[in-house]
């Protein structure tokens, strides 16, 4: 069987498309770290034929649809990059030698909740019933007691500082084994920040994914960073910051705006983004919003034009035309996003120009429930 000096926890749609294609793309190239050994946590055995195919010799299918410069894309390649599939708890004995013997890099993209503490976390002994974090500490500890030789630790959950929060997580469960094992974790453990961001719409059967042609994998500098590949939709940053306010205050405040504009109409209209950036009223709308308000945000800290270029890709996003991105699930908690998006972007834009206005924000900030049609 061969070498996978990548080992990947966790099988969703989104890997599949993002880092498993990239790193797919890369190997044809020579420009990757190497194959993909693949883990599902959950044990689910209805996932088996999902398992199976992902590393199967034809790979699995993932189509790229959407618009791209204002234009139509609809392709479709096969990924490659996995070479092995395993789950647990049945194969723990050979993730463990994997982990152990074979990787450099450790991916992960478990369930939202696969960073919640867990009564079973409070024993060294491993359990199914574990967070994925007393997995990953209990595996890294094998690793440690074999011959503890560095290795690379990347979620690519979607959490703030999310390799510094694992990081967190692991040191917290470390404290179960010996006192060795922590200063270990802390020294030949290098813990990678990333931020990840493309709209996996649905699944192929029995694996694969369809998605949107824009993707970004930002990786956050530092001494001694591997990369599981070269692609270019990877880039490395000083800082995750700058990448971080412009999904925040750019794609994610467009949503929430749109959002408190259907909201306030009654939310009956439309079904869809794509259904609401095609009435050409709402459009003319969120292209002012963004074009005087927006971009004169990010312009306060000189960064006026890597934002309208964001804005343009943006748009080319929201008018998807094969993507089924509903309004009522973006509706969700839609009182907390807009205090994070859109208030939380006028206040970030006052930190470097007291005398920032956007009347269309502030007006959607004071009323989250609904905003008035602005003429």
């Amino acid at each position: 069987m061969s070498h996978t000096p990548i080992v990947q926890f966790g099988t969703s749609r989104f890997l599949q498309a993002h880092a498993d294609l990239f790193v797919s793309e890369a190997l044809k190239e020579g420009r990757a770290l190497g194959s993909i050994s693949v883990v599902q946590t959950s044990g689910d055995p209805s996932r088996s034929r999902r398992l199976e195919a992902l590393a199967s010799d034809e790979g699995f299918e993932v189509q790229i649809k959407g618009l791209e410069h204002g234009q139509l894309v609809d392709t479709a390649t096969r990924v490659k990059s996995i070479v092995r599939s395993l789950s647990l708890p049945d194969d723990l004995d050979r993730v463990r030698d994997i982990v152990t013997d074979q990787a450099r890099i450790i991916l992960s993209n478990t369930a939202d909740a696969g960073f919640r503490p867990r009564e079973a976390d409070k024993v060294a002994r491993y359990s199914q019933e574990m967070s994925y974090p007393a997995k990953l500490a209990w595996f890294l500890f094998r690793r440690y007691e074999a011959h503890g030789e560095p290795i690379q630790v990347m979620p690519t959950e979607l959490v703030a500082q999310n390799g510094s929060v694992l990081r967190d997580l692991v040191l917290n469960i470390s404290s179960l084994y010996p006192a060795a094992f922590r200063n270990w974790l802390e020294r030949d453990v290098i813990w990678v920040n990333s931020l990840v961001d493309r709209i996996v719409s649905e699944p192929l059967e029995p694996a694969g994914a369809v998605a949107e042609p824009y993707s970004l994998w930002a990786i956050e500098d530092q001494p001694g960073l591997v990369l599981p590949c070269e692609h270019r939709c990877i880039q490395v940053v000083a800082n995750l910051q700058d990448v971080e306010t412009l999904k925040l205050f750019v794609l994610n405040l467009g949503h929430t705006y749109l959002v408190s504009r259907w909201l306030g109409a009654g939310g009956n209209e439309h079904r869809y983004v794509r259904d609401m950036v095609s009435d050409p009223p709402v459009r003319a709308d969120l292209e002012e919003l963004y074009a005087n308000e927006v971009v004169p945000g990010f312009g306060a800290y000189g960064r006026a034009r890597v934002a309208k270029d964001y804005v343009a890709t943006t748009l080319d996003r929201f008018k998807n035309p094969f993507l089924d991105h509903k309004l009522a699930d973006i509706a969700q908690n839609h009182p907390e996003k807009v205090k994070r998006r859109i208030a939380g972007f006028l206040a970030w834009a006052r930190e470097a120009d007291p005398k920032f206005e956007a009347p269309r924000l502030e007006m959607a900030a004071a009323a989250p429930a609904s905003v008035h049609m602005l003429p």
